[in-house]
């Protein structure tokens, strides 16, 4: 069968072709279609006003950018059959189909434990039953169980496409033009040696900026102290209202929301009763969460009223960075102030504030390295073929304490 081909206005590459009616079918199911309800990035809008993008266009940029590496590794000689690359395709547009509203935050409240690839993996077995098998070799590229392992890298490896588009999608978006990375070079760099991506000698230089852009966007944007105290705040109001919830109380939450906030969903009964929790997980996106907020705003409950409120109309926690935990003392003078503002107990009082610690390592090696290929056939690690880039700062574990507060009264030391 075939169809006039469908074409997408993407502001970050421009004029996008869907390749066949399989893949169309595809981001017409209302499983993709859902994630045209979850932003991507969050609640890093608090900070980055134009960062309104959504889980879709993310997967239909990282779809094209799959697409034309598929064709430049074809043209260079690599057999890749259609069905492969369909089955590469159909990976890369339900890579995040299992994320749930402020996916970080959720995984930390409403479903203890389980993570989006749990999810994605799970949605994507219903989905091939749906489709009679149609989608068993995108399973076996996502589970990193078909043969040629070089399809699996691209999904999810230092270089897939799923980075080379949120980078250069996230930059824009933002304005944070750091993150401008030359995505159309380095696929065109792409080569295979031994079942594993290479990149050729000559787009060194591309993987260079791409590894240094990739660590400022994180500690400018992803990590940015604003938008970590807004996260910690909304992982603080959906424990409370969790905890309400246990306690009797009936709070106002769509049926979805509702059923994650009644159930205790860990991995246990995640895998006991899949069906259920999925049928329910797949109604969840972030207007049930904003919803919410704004009726739990005007509720009794100190703590869920005014944790919403700050939420809904942007009265973030202020943020402290130390390079050391911070002593108990410190913190508890925070509650102390709480409970006597609030008249609360301390436990309550303890949901207006956060310590915690953030990390991240750019690049290691160990897990999957970025390897440079030579006109000679030989093949270095990008920390040893780098004479620039120190890879030994991007591979160290940096390390930032957070104490996020939500402040009421002059603080004093």
């Amino acid at each position: 069968m075939t169809i006039k081909k469908k074409i997408i206005n993407d502001p970050v590459f421009g004029f996008i072709t869907i390749p066949n009616l399989f893949l169309y079918k595809l981001i017409q199911h209302p499983l993709l279609q859902r994630l045209n309800r979850i932003r991507q990035m969050g609640l890093a809008f608090f900070v980055y006003p134009g960062a309104q993008h959504t889980r879709l266009h993310h997967s239909i940029g990282a779809m094209y950018l799959m697409d034309e590496a598929i064709k430049v590794l074809r043209i260079k000689g690599h057999e890749i059959t259609d069905d492969e690359a369909n089955g590469a395709l159909a990976c890369i547009l339900l890579h995040d189909v299992g994320h749930g509203p402020f996916s970080h935050a959720l995984e930390h409240t409403l479903t203890n434990g389980i993570h989006h690839e749990d999810f994605s993996l799970a949605l994507m077995n219903y989905l091939n039953k749906e489709l009679k098998g149609e989608l068993s070799t995108c399973i076996s590229i996502f589970k990193n169980e078909y043969p040629k392992k070089f399809l699996h890298q691209l999904v999810s490896g230092q270089l897939d496409v799923d980075r080379l588009d949120y980078l250069r999608r996230d930059s824009f978006f933002t304005g944070v033009t750091e993150g401008n990375i030359g995505s159309a070079r380095i696929i065109k760099m792409l080569d295979i040696k031994n079942d594993k991506l290479v990149v050729e000698a000559k787009g060194i230089y591309s993987i260079e900026n791409f590894l240094t852009s990739r660590r400022l966007m994180y500690w400018q944007v992803y990590l940015h102290k604003t938008a970590v105290a807004a996260e910690k705040m909304l992982i603080k109001v959906l424990i409370r209202a969790k905890e309400l919830t246990n306690n009797g109380v009936n709070l106002f939450a769509s049926p979805a929301l509702q059923y994650f906030l009644q159930k205790n969903i860990d991995k246990a009964y995640f895998e006991k009763k899949m069906d259920e929790v999925l049928l329910h997980f797949v109604k969840l996106d972030d207007n049930d969460i904003w919803s919410a907020l704004k009726v739990w705003a005007d509720h009794d409950d100190v703590v869920l009223s005014k944790l919403s409120d700050c939420l809904v109309n942007r009265k973030l926690f202020k943020i402290e960075i130390t390079n050391e935990e911070l002593p108990a003392s410190y913190i508890q003078k925070y509650i102390e102030r709480y409970m006597s503002e609030f008249n609360i107990t301390e436990n309550e009082a303890a949901y207006f504030c956060s310590s915690d610690v953030i990390y991240t390592n750019m690049y290691n090696e160990v897990d999957d390295s970025i390897d440079i290929l030579y006109n000679d056939g030989t093949i270095k690690d990008i920390s040893a073929a780098s004479d620039m880039l120190n890879i030994q700062l991007l591979s160290k574990k940096v390390e930032k304490h957070y104490f996020s507060y939500l402040k009421i009264l002059p603080t004093t030391n």
